[in-house]
């Protein structure tokens, strides 16, 4: 077959293509893909790479490892769906993966019939920190000189979701007249851009972020004309034919056009006649008629109208009122109670609530309930708590502003004035038993100190000087004085007892101790005994 009428996707004719050149044998090392990057706008993952062609008909093919699997000392790789068997440089992954808050590891390998190239290093991703935020849809609307956007968050029409809380996107929108005079603004999911020019075609793109974390991409370029802010006065009166039916009613309804009161006769483009709008649902047609003095304009078309489907919901009102540990708040659906038409949506409320401080809706806390009442618990103390809510239906997908913010002021804590109570006087009591403590451990030394160095009682005269060394204390002596001491002994006869003590008297016993003593020799002892005997 000639080599010019081959194919690279012809796996056939392969080897005919490659006479000439390097035979398939030639590449037993292919080389692997290089530059792999995942790219990912939501929940849409895209896997890029490069790869040197060389001529050679090559496909791709990638596999997977999630963190959980690849914990092991071998890895479990899988097959990547969407991935297999790829003949360009990119490939779309979405469906593989479900889970946005784990690590993935993605590797890729060049292949041809017979040889395969070795697999890639491997591409690390945690998808949740990697997500761009993609674009919100735009719908437009130019009505009265002004330029009416209703925005959907991302993902809104996806079954799997990056990002599970639509509320926490914030948007900002560029606006422009004739590529110039940009204007960047923040607005609302639904709101209205004004004093712009009438009869004037702007552009616009629009951006949704989450603050303090990722910029998310900016819309496709929208363009629309604006209209007249009014229409000048002229001969014209105007009037609105209107007519309700019920669908499937056979017959010519003609006869049951109706005139509206309050757009009879009016120089207005513009009248309300919510008047006639039965709180039941169903069908309208509306249909409008201009006519001067005497002129009268063909009807216009019929406009359908849907009520239920057509009707914006208006924010609803709040209230708030606290107790000791429980915020009450009460809800009045857009309207007021009285407003039966809505009762018609099954709406229910998404409520939220936050500490009035520097970071405010970044820390705000949802709640949703269907019925008009809610309550939070586990509130702090003397802390500001403010609220909205926000209506919404889920049978007719569509929701209201915010309510105003309402905020109050939590009570002080009960305990906290007996716990500050029982602080100060355990502090209190246990400052006293330390200051008796030290007060009588000062005593003890006091008195201790008093009788070493000053002590009351003083010893008896004749024992204050003794040795010729005054007395100061007992527990100071340093040196015990020794004197000298005799014995003095008497000798009486019964002379002696007869002549000194007369009948009825008895000597009586020294009890003195002169406190001398002497030990002398006892030649001297026995000459004084004698000589005391001889005195006697």
């Amino acid at each position: 077959i000639p080599e010019g009428m081959c194919s690279s996707r012809q796996w056939a004719c392969v080897s005919c293509c490659m006479q000439g050149r390097n035979s398939l044998a030639g590449h037993a090392n292919l080389e692997s893909p290089q530059d792999i990057e995942v790219y990912i706008v939501n929940t849409n993952f895209t896997l890029r790479w490069n790869y040197s062609e060389d001529g050679t008909p090559v496909v791709f093919s990638a596999q997977y490892c999630c963190s959980e699997d690849c914990q092991s000392s071998e890895m479990e790789w899988k097959k990547l769906a969407g991935c297999q068997n790829v003949t360009g440089t990119r490939c779309d992954f979405s469906s593989a993966i479900t889970e946005y808050d784990i690590e993935y590891y993605v590797r890729l390998r060049a292949e041809t019939r017979e040889d395969k190239s070795p697999w890639s290093s491997y591409f690390e991703m945690i998808p949740s920190e990697m997500a761009e935020i993609g674009p919100p849809e735009i719908e437009l609307q130019s009505t009265n000189g002004v330029i009416k956007i209703k925005l959907s968050p991302p993902e809104a029409n996806q079954a799997q979701k990056m990002w599970i809380d639509d509320l926490s996107f914030k948007y900002n929108v560029v606006i422009w007249e004739n590529s110039s005079n940009l204007r960047k603004q923040s607005i609302f999911p639904t709101d209205t851009i004004r004093d712009l020019a009438p009869e004037t075609t702007y552009c616009l793109k629009v951006q949704a972020y989450r603050p303090l974390e990722k910029e998310g991409l900016f819309s496709p370029v929208h363009c629309i004309k604006t209209t007249r802010k009014g229409t000048e006065k002229d001969n014209l009166d105007g009037y609105l034919d209107f007519l309700a039916f019920i669908k499937n009613i056979p017959g010519d309804q003609s006869k049951k056009w109706l005139s509206v009161p309050g757009c009879e006769n009016i120089t207005n483009t513009k009248c309300n006649f919510t008047s006639i709008i039965p709180p039941s649902p169903g069908l309208y047609y509306l249909r409008v008629q201009a006519m001067s003095e005497y002129n009268r304009s063909c009807l216009s078309y019929e406009v359908k109208v849907d009520p239920l489907i057509t009707n914006e919901i208006g924010p609803p009102d709040v209230k708030v009122d606290v107790s000791d540990v429980l915020l009450h708040i009460q809800i009045s659906p857009p309207g007021g109670s009285e407003n039966e038409a809505l009762r018609n949506y099954g709406l229910s409320y998404r409520v939220l609530y936050w500490k009035n401080s520097s970071n405010n809706e970044e820390e705000a806390k949802m709640k949703v309930v269907k019925q008009r009442i809610a309550t939070v618990s586990d509130l702090t103390p003397a802390t500001f708590y403010c609220v909205k809510a926000q209506a919404f239906s889920e049978t007719y997908n569509k929701s209201s502003p915010f309510s105003k913010e309402e905020c109050i002021l939590t009570p002080r804590d009960k305990m906290l004035p007996l716990i500050i109570l029982a602080t100060f006087l355990g502090a209190l009591i246990a400052i006293l038993v330390v200051a008796v403590l030290i007060i009588f451990v000062l005593y003890q030394a006091y008195n201790k100190i008093k009788y070493v160095f000053f002590p009351s009682c003083h010893p008896p005269s004749n024992i204050e000087d003794v040795g010729g060394q005054p007395f100061s204390s007992p527990y100071l002596l340093t040196e015990e004085p020794t004197e000298n001491f005799c014995i003095i002994e008497s000798i009486i006869t019964e002379e002696t007892k007869q002549t000194d003590f007369g009948e009825g008297q008895h000597p009586k016993p020294c009890s003195r101790d002169s406190g001398n003593y002497s030990y002398d020799d006892d030649d001297n002892s026995g000459s004084k005994a004698s000589e005391g005997k001889e005195i006697v």
